[in-house]
């Protein structure tokens, strides 16, 4: 075929279209070829194997995906959840939070410890309150007619009660 240089009826897109369809066709001999041959049958079978090793993996981070799920609760009991990427940019908040349980805890104790200090003083109170009562009741019985007179009677003391009333002076 001769070739003119200056007049070329294939364009350089017609060529690669021509070179692709050629590629094409070799491969479809080839791969028709490997079927008749038998070839093909263990490709399938070794593709066949790939996929089913391929959808093994698959499951297997399936079940691990579904494990650290559920493990989130060991992870919160044994404190390793603190050690997870998105966990750590919440370190302040939880920081804060502790705090505030610490601080509750020692609150509840003040209070206990003052509570228990206002029982204390109210049980001497109390003690002080039946105290005086007592005293009261001994010093009505010890200043009463009658207990005076006994008690000049055991010094031997005479008291008589005087038989005319008493004479009021006024000024």
């Amino acid at each position: 075929m001769y070739r003119d240089h200056e007049f070329d009826p294939v364009t350089p897109e017609e060529e690669a279209r021509r070179a692709e369809e050629e590629e094409f066709a070799r491969r479809v001999r080839r791969e028709v070829r490997r079927m008749e041959r038998g070839e093909a049958d263990e490709d399938i079978r070794a593709d066949e194997e790939r996929e089913a090793e391929e959808r093994a993996e698959e499951e297997e981070r399936a079940r691990r995906e579904r494990r650290l799920r559920s493990s989130t609760f060991w992870q919160l009991f044994s404190g390793t959840i603190l050690l997870r990427e998105g966990i750590s940019k919440y370190y302040p908040y939880m920081l804060t939070i502790a705090g505030m349980f610490f601080l509750s805890i020692v609150v509840m104790f003040w209070s206990l410890h003052l509570d228990m200090r206002y029982s204390r003083l109210e049980r001497e109170v109390q003690i002080l309150r039946e105290r005086s009562i007592r005293l009261q009741e001994q010093r009505y019985r010890r200043t009463t007619h009658s207990a005076i007179l006994e008690e000049l009677h055991r010094r031997g003391i005479d008291l008589y009660d005087p038989l005319a009333p008493g004479e009021i002076i006024e000024n």
